[in-house]
């Protein structure tokens, strides 16, 4: 039997705005716990919500992005459940009406482009955060748990995939897309580590061919790219072992153990009924009329896709493109303003990418700390294209630039790297050249050219580097009377 992973993606957003949801709590990573809390965030009696508009403004942003349609009218539901980190003992959010619907984002995997549907973005308020003391930080093991309600009622938007992703790889390369999306437009801080962006995986198998989708199971607790990847292959495995073997996938969540390498199960999954949702009675249906829609997709900058087209129409090889044309690319700016200033894109992007990068770690310093402009960047590599210093001098003027010496130009007169173009002075030096090794110059002209790189060699150690090698290759030839 040959199986199919179906996959689908939840991914939880947590947007970076001021105060929370819906009251007007400070939204702050890090703070003493319980510090950042209120009534309505707390749930007490009597206190009443408030929506918060910046983050309608974000999940619109968001759904736009994905290419979704934004709901003309939407509604917020409670969702019943009891959990001690959910004070109110249910969460506002979303069910049947969301604010963003019927969208997509394209990924590539091994150079071919996969398109993954978006079922919906719905709005929400995020949970209080609980810690499990004891061995492993698991609520099995934990003799105690800590709540801190500071992260109660942050604004959190949900995307749902629908389950087009067959494979750990789409998985990996649909979630990093959508994180890079996400922090492009600049509505969270999109860092895993923090837990501003949460994936959850929607797992299940069938016969390859087969049209009805299998049980699935939610695995939870991934927190890198590496973890979603490891632990959906993970789970393909297993579903695929127990089902060979004579036994039946049950709906449940599991907890993905990172050094384990293995799942977990947490408890026996939900449905949408379990939860009773109705219509939250402290909020009034939203409408998102056409001129806010419109105010919203006039503030998307380009996308990380879009740059990634545009890269490649100027030339970039899609490794580089993908590089650069990444949200938190630090070296995409250096690269632009470079570009900018007058360089030509393709050397740009193998400076940036090579010799810049490579600087950096060199010395132990974060690429955004280097001191080096997009427009001295082009100014160096106008140094190469003009025959001015030659390709190896131009690491040395580099160096000195980045150490703060001065622009390229002032750097390659002080470090003495300016490249001999003047036809007479490397005239002279080839002519000396030749005199001293007449074997070399015999076997030249007989045919063996692997002796004019000795040769040109010869004349680049005379003069220290400084003679342009295209001028010292032709003069050779000439002389010589070879090619």
């Amino acid at each position: 039997m040959t199986w199919e992973a179906v996959i689908g993606i939840e991914v939880h957003v947590e947007l970076s705005t001021e105060s929370k949801m819906f009251c007007s709590c400070e939204v702050s990573f890090g703070a003493e716990p319980n510090t950042k809390v209120c009534p309505t965030c707390l749930g007490l009696p009597g206190a009443l919500p408030v929506p918060n508009e910046k983050a309608l403004d974000s999940i619109m942003a968001i759904g736009l992005a994905l290419n979704c349609k934004v709901a003309p009218n939407s509604v917020f539901h409670r969702k019943n459940y009891f959990y001690a980190d959910l004070p109110k003992n249910y969460q506002i959010s979303q069910f049947d009406v969301p604010v963003c619907l019927d969208g997509y984002l394209d990924t590539t995997v091994d150079g071919e482009t996969h398109r993954v549907g978006i079922e919906r973005a719905h709005m929400e308020e995020d949970t209080g955060k609980s810690t499990h003391v004891g061995e492993g930080g698991r609520i099995h093991a934990a003799s105690s748990t800590l709540l801190d309600f500071n992260r109660s009622g942050v604004p959190l938007v949900e995307i749902v995939s629908r389950p087009d992703i067959h494979s750990a790889a789409q998985a990996r390369s649909y979630a990093q897309a959508l994180r890079g999306v996400v922090a492009e437009l600049g509505v969270s801080d999109a860092r895993l580590e923090e837990g501003s962006i949460r994936f959850d995986a929607n797992i299940s198998i069938r016969p390859e061919g087969d049209d009805e989708l299998g049980t699935k199971v939610e695995v939870k607790n991934m927190n890198s790219f590496r973890s979603l990847e490891q632990a959906v292959d993970y789970e393909i495995k297993r579903q695929i072992d127990l089902v060979e073997s004579g036994g039946t996938v049950i709906q449940e969540t599991r907890h993905w153990d990172e050094e384990a390498g293995v799942t977990h199960s947490m408890r026996t999954k939900e449905g949408s009924s379990d939860y009773r949702y109705f219509a939250e009675p402290d909020l009034v249906p939203m409408e998102m009329g056409r001129e806010w829609v419109d105010r919203i997709a006039a503030t998307l900058p380009e996308l990380p896709e879009q740059r990634l087209e545009r890269y490649r129409s100027a030339g970039l090889e899609d490794t580089l493109a993908a590089v650069l044309s990444g949200a938190d690319s630090p070296l995409r700016g250096l690269y632009e303003d470079a570009v900018e200033s007058g360089a030509d894109a393709r050397a740009a992007a193998n400076w940036v990418t090579g010799e810049v990068t490579a600087w950096a770690r060199r010395n132990e310093t974060e690429t955004q700390d280097l001191a080096i402009s997009g427009s001295q960047l082009a100014g160096l590599l106008a140094l190469i294209d003009d025959g001015k210093v030659s390709a190896s001098a131009a690491k040395d003027v580099l160096d000195g630039v980045l150490l703060g010496e001065g622009d390229p130009a002032e750097v390659a007169e002080s470090r003495d790297l300016i490249q001999i173009s003047d036809s007479a002075a490397i005239d002279a030096v080839v002519d000396e050249v030749l005199q001293t090794n007449p074997d070399a110059v015999e076997s030249l002209r007989n045919g063996e050219d692997k002796v004019l790189g000795f040769l040109v060699g010869q004349v680049m150690r005379a003069t220290r580097g400084k003679a342009d090698p295209q001028l010292v290759n032709a003069t050779i030839r000439e002389r010589v009377g070879s090619g």
